[in-house]
């Protein structure tokens, strides 16, 4: 027996054993769970276990239901013949492994870790950091699958809402797209809109709620349905803009927003343009070449401040009009004019229509791997048939 107190003995090795189980649950708790992703949490908590307790660890989780944003995991860490020995029994013939439950915070079981080493076994203390890890990686998990949840609710949401845009004349062929951010789904405010209009003409409409998440996707489908009445009212695009403004401002719980418009007038082959903080758009012209069209910017939407004034410009025969959120072109670190730059060097094949247009540009600038979710609206005036 050692002494390592005034007050009481220590069985010989028992103070340095917890000692050891203090410093590892220390660990623990800053090595899993540094993200709410399941892949990961799996990972940290498998390769906790290896660093401190065993020589093989393996975690499985059971998959989630049809409603559910994704499969289970499985994931294995050593070598993985050690993880079919002989279970808490300690059975001579094989590896001693020791499986411990991941259970959330509500109680569920999502599934198991093990762990496993050769031999020589697990001590009570070794057993103790097992279980202390996999509670702290099964409550982590029930984050994170809780939190995918959310964004895959929010993500279907802003789809539902993207991909059903008011229908535009029929002398207007329209094409649009809409990727979320990044590997996860991080929704945000980007959204696009057509609105019919009297005589022929139709509105194009692109808007970046600011800020993400699911707040972001309501406001957005808030600013939808406010555009729509105001522009149904067949006012010029800088004068939606104002009144839409006015409207926004009075709500101080409405989150700013971007917005650019576009009326079409194919009778006429002239586009009017607005914009409320927004970036320019592109006309790619038939032989494939693309401009930036010059623009006066007036602030972003729910300030009151107003200030917005148009632009006409001329449509030549076989321009494709292109609207885009930031998502599109900015890029860490980045001047914004260069950036726009990039976009506007672009060369497409000559007689590109909206779909080939919207498709390239997303390919050649990589949209799928942007920090920021993109929204793309992509308009061209319908040829009419020769008589």
């Amino acid at each position: 027996m050692s002494e390592r107190t005034g007050e009481r003995s220590w069985p010989e090795g028992e103070y340095e054993a917890v000692l050891a189980r203090i410093d590892a649950l220390e660990h623990a708790a800053a090595e899993i769970g540094t993200r709410l992703d399941e892949r990961t949490v799996c990972a940290e908590l498998a390769g906790f276990l290896v660093h401190r307790v065993a020589e093989a660890a393996a975690v499985d989780l059971v998959p989630q239901d049809s409603t559910g944003p994704g499969p289970g995991t499985s994931l294995v860490i050593g070598p993985a013949a050690l993880l079919g020995g002989s279970g808490d029994d300690g059975a001579s013939h094989g590896a001693r492994v020791l499986a411990r439950p991941l259970v959330t915070g509500d109680g569920e079981e999502l599934g198991s870790v093990r762990v496993a080493r050769a031999s020589g076994g697990f001590s009570a203390h070794e057993s103790a950091v097992v279980a202390h890890a996999a509670r702290l990686a099964g409550l982590h998990l029930g984050h994170a699958r809780r939190l995918a949840a959310t964004e895959a609710t929010a993500l279907h949401l802003q789809r539902a809402l993207v991909a059903e845009p008011g229908r535009p004349h029929p002398n207007l062929e329209i094409a649009g797209r809409y990727l979320p951010a990044g590997p996860r789904t991080l929704v945000g405010g980007d959204w696009f809109e057509t609105v019919r209009l009297h005589f022929g003409r139709s509105l194009l409409v692109v808007g970046d709620v600011m800020g993400h998440g699911l707040d972001a996707a309501v406001d957005m489908n808030a600013y939808r349905t406010a555009l729509r009445e105001v522009a149904a009212t067949d006012l010029p695009p800088h004068r939606v803009l104002r009144q839409l403004d006015a409207v926004v401002a009075e709500d101080e719980g409405r989150r700013p927003a971007t917005c650019l418009l576009i009326q079409i007038d194919p009778a006429r082959s002239t586009a009017t343009f607005a914009s409320a903080g927004h970036l320019p758009p592109v006309v790619f012209a038939a032989d494939g070449s693309a401009e930036l069209v010059g623009l006066p910017v007036g602030p972003p939407l729910g300030t009151g401040l107003g200030g917005y004034e148009p632009e006409v410009r001329t449509l030549g025969p076989g321009d494709t009009l292109l609207l885009f959120t930031d998502g599109l072109v900015e890029r860490r670190g980045e001047d914004i004019d260069v950036s726009l730059a990039r976009l506007a060097a672009l060369r497409l094949p000559p007689g590109s229509g909206p779909d080939a247009v919207v498709d390239e540009v997303l390919r050649r600038l990589d949209a799928r791997t942007a920090e920021d979710d993109v929204a793309v609206l992509a308009a061209r005036v319908r040829e009419r048939p020769v008589a």
